[in-house]
């Protein structure tokens, strides 16, 4: 099998394994503390990434050495208090429609690229931008007589991950990917750990199976996504992942009874068109600056 179809075969993987994961989480949720659940699957994650790093060359020495600290510890900080906010999504909005809402992520990625980034962004991502936000608001549907203010978790859960997204890209300018992803597990284990133990509760003997369930999934599905993003560019992974929000779809309504309306079908359709084009041409901006860096650097030669 070449690189390419590797590359694919693990990005299904880890998409797969993902909504698994959500399903479990879910199910972890609605019975105990979202942070308590998010704090054992944090302390896997970040044992994960400390075997990663102290395999790599140079060992954790060389991994922990970066030139944003602050900035990594954000991160960190950001993606582990982005679950709990998840978690409690997946329970209290269900999984399908929060999945419909978190599908968004790209679209808040691309508008706060902008102010924080200060990327330019033209006419046709802005179109994308709109259409996307038009697609979160069916999906909302705020002015519907069933209006639910739980709806708003997942949004604000998008938002937190577009800005752990913003954050990423920032630091890779100067720190590599396995530094970024040392910190994310670490840093995420530590910080939840300052919170968790208030919330802790003791699991049945078969939730521990299933939380145990839950760290398997939630090591394999990085270690795959990580490995499919080191054989196939970004524009490539992304697209995909929007598989994502038809799997919560089929496990949503199959495995708990959740129902899908009008809205939340519309508007996932379009929030993920417009996720997929803004990605798109999120790659055909870089592929043209690298060009143009390529012919200034020959001609300055």
């Amino acid at each position: 099998m070449d690189s390419k179809r590797t590359g694919y075969l693990f990005t299904l993987l880890a998409i797969l394994i993902f909504s698994l994961q959500d399903a479990i989480s879910k199910h972890l949720g609605s019975l105990y503390p979202p942070v308590f659940i998010a704090m054992l699957r944090f302390w896997a994650f970040g044992t994960f990434a400390m075997a990663l790093g102290a395999r790599s060359p140079g060992g954790l020495k060389v991994v922990a050495a970066t030139k944003r600290p602050a900035l990594q510890i954000l991160r960190g900080v950001l993606l582990a208090f982005q679950i709990v906010v998840t978690i409690t999504a997946f329970t209290k909005v269900g999984l399908a429609h929060s999945q419909a809402i978190l599908a968004s992520g790209p679209i808040f990625v691309a508008l706060l690229s902008m102010p924080l980034l200060g990327e330019r962004v033209g006419w046709r991502r802005w179109t994308a931008i709109g259409i996307g936000l038009c697609g979160v608001l069916i999906i909302l549907n705020p002015a519907g007589s069933a209006f639910d203010m739980g709806v708003l978790l997942p949004l604000i859960s998008a938002l937190m991950f577009a800005v752990y997204v913003i954050a990423t890209r920032l630091v890779s300018r100067e720190d590599t990917a396995s530094t970024s992803f040392f910190y994310t597990g670490v840093v995420g284990a530590v910080a939840i750990s300052l919170v968790g133990p208030f919330f802790w509760t003791n699991l049945t003997p078969g939730d521990w199976l299933w939380m145990g369930l839950l760290c398997i999934t939630g090591m394999s599905s990085h270690y795959f996504l990580i490995r499919a993003y080191d054989l196939l560019d970004a524009a490539a992974v992304q697209p995909l992942t929007y598989l994502q929000v038809v799997l919560a779809a089929i496990i949503g309504v199959s495995v708990f009874g959740e129902t899908l309306n009008l809205n939340m079908v519309l508007g996932s359709a379009i929030v993920v068109g417009a996720g997929i084009f803004t990605i798109w041409r999120e790659s055909v901006v870089a592929r043209r600056r690298a060009a143009e860096n390529r012919i200034g650097k020959n001609t300055g030669k």
